[in-house]
């Protein structure tokens, strides 16, 4: 995937080596720490990127689920999710964002 936001361009080419320890990291996680599968690992990084209110991940995270095939309605619902906990302005944020990103 290309990178979304040129600060994570700039990040990479300042600090390489951390940037390399950090995906072996992520990608160790994301696909061998246990037995979620991708759709709702993806979903689960949009929502936890929503309710810490991290726009920029948020709108990355948004693009991989859509590119893994996540559809409209399944972020939507996970979205929604953020109401009872994080409260109608968190959503409102991340809907704002998923609605942009579409």
């Amino acid at each position: 995937m290309e990178d979304l936001h040129e600060i994570f361009t700039q990040f990479k080419k300042d600090f390489p080596e951390v940037h390399r320890r950090h995906a072996e990291e992520g990608e160790e996680i994301h696909l061998r720490g246990g037995p979620l599968p991708e759709k709702v690992r993806l979903l689960l990084k949009v929502v936890i990127s929503a309710a810490s209110r991290h726009q920029r991940a948020l709108e990355t995270h948004l693009v991989k689920a859509r590119e893994a095939g996540v559809t409209e309605e399944e972020l939507r619902h996970a979205l929604l999710l953020l109401i009872p906990t994080c409260g109608f302005p968190a959503f409102m944020e991340a809907y704002s964002a998923c609605r942009k990103e579409s």
